[in-house]
């Protein structure tokens, strides 16, 4: 079963000191082509500082972001799942990983970047600036993107691997994953006994869930194993619509319902 999770805007910087991005160091070499052609087009666009800034959707208090994308292939790279942080990330608790929590990890475990497509938790990767909406010259990120990991996540369902799709819906426009052999995870706040979808708390309720899985480290064969698994661990994760399953942020993280806007489930 694999994980699929969408990257954050911020990272750590640093790393491990060895020179330099290694396209071909990263899980699913299908993408190799394309994450060269959008590195070459964000270093060709790095070099005009404005249009960059313009670009990526960058205030002034953002300028460093241009200097971390002109040294994107030899600044030090570190595991994809450490690089990220914030709202989503901090909960999944990496730094507690062991060995043996980092391999289920990196087969169980990955993030759509919007620069090197889909990695695995421990594919090294350096620390960038781009996102599912940034303008990137020639072509948009969606039709660079959306066939290729369209095709990669085809093949994962063809090996039977079933994908759960933790992504945010600009993520998935960058290439969906096939159903049946994927499902789509909403979050929703049940704390006023209606189900309603969260927007903060959702990032949040997602990162906890990975963390939990991360702890656990479950044999997952299938659909079934993971729901399964929740209940026996007091996670509210329950089919919805065909092709969808709501993770009821409550059971995480108590009743976040109660402190942020939410709003009808689409």
């Amino acid at each position: 079963m694999l994980f699929l999770l969408p990257p954050s805007e911020t990272k750590l910087d640093g790393g491990s000191g060895m020179s330099g991005l290694d396209l071909a160091s990263l899980s699913f070499p299908q993408l190799s082509e394309v994450r060269r052609d959008v590195t070459d087009r964000l270093l060709a666009l790095s070099s005009d500082r404005e249009a960059m800034m313009s670009g990526l959707k960058l205030g002034p208090r953002l300028a460093d972001e241009v200097e971390r994308n002109r040294r994107v292939e030899s600044s030090p790279t570190m595991p994809a799942l450490a690089r990220y942080t914030g709202v989503l990330f901090d909960p999944v608790g990496v730094d507690e990983l062991d060995e043996t929590g980092w391999r289920w990890a990196h087969q169980h475990v990955a993030v759509h970047s919007a620069l090197f497509g889909l990695v695995r938790a421990g594919d090294p990767i350096p620390a960038y600036r781009l996102s599912h909406d940034s303008r990137l010259p020639v072509a948009s990120l969606r039709s660079t993107w959306s066939d290729s990991v369209a095709s990669v996540l085809a093949d994962v369902v063809e090996s039977g691997e079933f994908v759960v799709d933790l992504r945010s819906e600009g993520y998935v426009a960058l290439g969906p994953a096939p159903c049946p052999g994927s499902v789509f995870v909403r979050v929703v706040s049940d704390a006023s006994g209606r189900r309603r979808a969260l927007n903060h708390f959702n990032k949040k309720s997602k990162g906890l869930l990975v963390g939990r899985l991360l702890q656990d480290r479950p044999e997952l064969a299938g659909l079934d194993d993971l729901l399964a698994w929740a209940r026996r661990a007091g996670i509210v994760l329950e089919p919805s619509a065909e092709g969808e399953l709501v993770l009821v942020s409550e059971s995480l993280l108590g009743d976040p319902g109660q402190t942020t806007g939410t709003g009808p489930i689409r």
